[in-house]
């Protein structure tokens, strides 16, 4: 049955009350300073998505061409849904921070913290596995017959979801020190997924053409993930050098395939 204008109006009523409730108030974009807001927290979303570009883009090598973009669409796209969803919770987020331990225990671990580590032990697991499988040649989960390929597409899906909830941690704590405002976060949130899907298919497109590239990727992560594990135990890691050290890695990686292509190798 089609809505009527007092349902439509209704319905726009009952969002109205929702958005104030939530204090997604739009009309702070009529200010400058939201604005500054917004560009400053977008370019650092972005800069905070590189891990998870990675390794998005890393595990949806496994997809067959043809369903890669979508595979690397639907992980950022449960990446948005998943930081979307806990900025309604900062209340909670903020709590993660109090000590989970007894304190006879003699050291501390946050609940942000054991999600820390859990991802950053999931990151490791998951990078020495797909090195293993590179090195060896053996069959993977997406070396099944076609009636096992479906639920073999799920898992990696859920698999990009869980570490996108330990990735979200870091973007919804930066989001909060820089913008006050509940819509600049969530359309900042909006906009650097958008940016980073372009990223994330030239990286994958870069991915499948240089296998030595993939390699680096994936012992990059392997950082990565030992610096989840360290923020997680409270030791703070400046992440400017783990940005500086993957710039790096990736430059005499670029001149090593300058070099092959010269030599013909």
């Amino acid at each position: 049955m089609p809505l009527s204008f007092s349902h439509s109006g209704y319905l726009l009523s009952e969002l109205r009350t929702f958005a104030r409730r939530m204090k997604l108030d739009f009309t702070v974009f009529l200010h400058t300073s939201a604005w500054l807001s917004l560009l400053t927290l977008t370019f650092l979303e972005i800069v905070l998505g590189v891990d998870n570009i990675i390794f998005i883009s890393i595990v949806t090598q496994k997809l067959p061409a043809d369903r890669r973009k979508l595979g690397q669409n639907i992980g950022l796209f449960l990446a948005m849904i998943l930081r979307i969803i806990l900025l309604f919770f900062l209340g909670w987020i903020l709590g993660l921070k109090e000590n989970i331990l007894p304190e006879s225990w003699g050291f501390a671990i946050t609940g942000k913290g054991a999600i820390l580590i859990a991802g950053g032990v999931f990151l490791l697991y998951k990078s020495t596995t797909e090195i293993h499988h590179k090195l060896t040649g053996d069959d993977d989960e997406f070396h099944l017959d076609n009636s096992n390929r479906k639920g073999a597409f799920v898992s990696l899906m859920l698999q990009i979801a869980l570490l996108n909830l330990v990735f979200s941690f870091d973007s919804i704590l930066t989001a909060v020190g820089i913008a006050e405002q509940l819509a600049v976060m969530m359309v900042a949130v909006i906009l650097s997924i958008l940016i980073m899907m372009i990223f994330t298919q030239a990286v994958g497109r870069l991915l499948a053409k240089y296998p030595t590239v993939q390699m680096l990727a994936l012992s990059l992560l392997i950082m990565i993930g030992v610096t989840l594990i360290m923020e997680g135990f409270g030791h703070e890691v400046d992440k400017t050098f783990v940005y500086i050290s993957v710039a790096f890695s990736l430059g005499v990686e670029i001149l090593n395939i300058r070099f092959r292509k010269q030599k013909g190798l």
